[in-house]
């Protein structure tokens, strides 16, 4: 019950607390890149200068800002590419996703590198019946001493 009422809090303040990279913004006028370029680009980023896997999990476009926030599948880095220029115009942690797999369960299931999410499903679970045994008690716990009062009473 902590651990999600506290990761539930950091992800409520999770933009003041910088856990999302800022969008960064691409100044550059002209027409915007393919999606397959912008995938590419950020790849080889990936392969070029860590040791980490460059399968996309997704790609976020930020059109106002002109940029395109690129997510992995199999670690936390995000890569900000210009939709326009094609310059890395940030890399970063996604510290925010981290949080919010502690606070949802699925980070047991991506250490476990499990498909289904059975961890999540399973603690969720747990704590959902959990917090309806504790709702159900602790209105128990409030009402039956009126009740015994109101008995003696009478």
């Amino acid at each position: 019950m902590f651990v999600i009422a506290a990761t539930g809090l950091l992800l409520a303040w999770k933009k003041e607390f910088k856990f999302v990279p800022p969008t960064q913004k691409d100044a550059t006028v002209v027409s915007s890149l393919p999606i397959e370029k912008i995938a590419e680009i950020a790849q080889t980023y990936i392969l070029e200068n860590t040791d980490l896997e460059p399968e996309i999990n997704r790609i976020d476009i930020r059109l106002k800002q002109g940029a395109a926030k690129v997510r992995f599948e199999h670690h936390y880095s995000e890569v900000q590419v210009g939709i326009r220029s094609g310059e890395i115009l940030s890399v970063k942690t996604r510290t925010s996703d981290i949080i919010e797999q502690i606070h949802d369960g699925s980070i047991l299931d991506f250490l476990f590198k499990t498909n289904n999410e059975e961890v999540k499903k399973t603690y969720v679970t747990m704590t959902c019946l959990a917090l309806m045994f504790l709702s159900v008690t602790g209105f128990y716990l409030w009402w039956n001493p009126r009740r015994i009062k109101k008995l003696k009473k009478n």
